[in-house]
């Protein structure tokens, strides 16, 4: 079917007028004419019936009117569809976070896009680092919120940095060393609780101690989650090195303490990563505003 010639049809049949439909459509009367008698012969039927003034739709223009009108009116709504799609106010953004960014920032951000967007869909992974990034190159997420590890995948990811996340050394309230100053030796005599092998915080603990030639600490407790590690300090056994924005909320109401490492002041930096050498998604650019802001 001759969408063109049945598009003009709708026009005049709605306007009344060949007339007003050719000021409308900005194109001559003649050409509406010419089309619309092109898509009667190519169909085999008559959509207007001869009348003084004005137009008279038959039988079968009355009912192509109809099923016409339900046809563009879906077509207005797919044109709004993408052009919301387009600013960013519908679809579905798919994130990638590590615990840290999943647990204690992604959820806020998200909770302001989606009362800004409501017509937008939301889904989060937690993800290790390296499972992140793999899940953002094959387009299983559309951005990942991770930590300073993202720096090893810059051959294949733009990332920007949002924050600085200080790490510190925390322990129960009623710990011997709440609250403070002791030298590095001391510390790494304690017992730990800390994340699995791998996470970002552990290698860093590591790598303090490879780089002041100190002996690895007893690692007594280990977790696959942060807030659970945070949770187990809390008893008052054991020490444990890790985000202060993930430690803070516990200092906050006095179930942890920090404890002070001599010349021990280091930083995560907490960055938003998209895939290189692609325009970003007006949905994403969404999302990066509201964490900016």
């Amino acid at each position: 079917m001759n969408l063109h010639g049945l598009r003009l049809f709708y026009k005049v049949a709605k306007a009344g007028s060949v007339t007003v439909a050719a000021e409308q459509l900005k194109i001559s009367q003649p050409a509406i004419t010419a089309q619309i008698k092109k898509f009667e012969k190519e169909n085999g039927v008559t959509l207007f019936l001869p009348q003084g003034r004005g137009i008279c739709l038959s039988e079968i223009g009355k009912q192509l009117l109809k099923e016409a009108d339900a046809i563009f009116k879906i077509e207005d709504r797919m044109e709004t569809l993408i052009d919301n799609y387009k600013q960013g106010k519908n679809g579905t953004l798919k994130i990638a976070g590590n615990y840290l960014s999943t647990n204690f920032l992604i959820p806020i951000w998200v909770t302001k896009l989606k009362q800004e967007n409501k017509d937008i869909n939301i889904e989060i992974n937690t993800l290790n680092t390296e499972n992140a990034i793999k899940q953002l190159m094959s387009y299983e997420v559309d951005v990942a919120i991770l930590g300073s590890g993202a720096a090893k995948y810059t051959d294949k990811i733009n990332s920007t940095k949002i924050m600085d996340d200080n790490l510190w050394f925390v322990a129960s309230s009623s710990h011997k060393y709440a609250n403070q100053k002791v030298s590095l030796n001391d510390i790494m005599l304690e017992p730990f609780i800390m994340r699995e092998k791998g996470s970002y915080a552990r290698r860093l603990l590591e790598s303090i101690c490879y780089t002041n030639i100190i002996k690895l600490p007893k690692i007594a407790l280990e977790f696959n989650g942060l807030h659970e590690a945070l949770m187990a300090s809390t008893s008052g056994y054991g020490v444990t090195f890790c985000s202060s924005i993930a430690a803070k909320e516990f200092i906050d109401i006095g179930k942890l303490a920090r404890i002070y490492v001599d010349n021990i002041n280091l930083k995560n930096e907490i960055v938003i990563c998209v895939r290189k050498g692609e325009e970003t998604q007006n949905l994403v650019k969404e999302f990066m505003s509201v964490i900016k802001a």
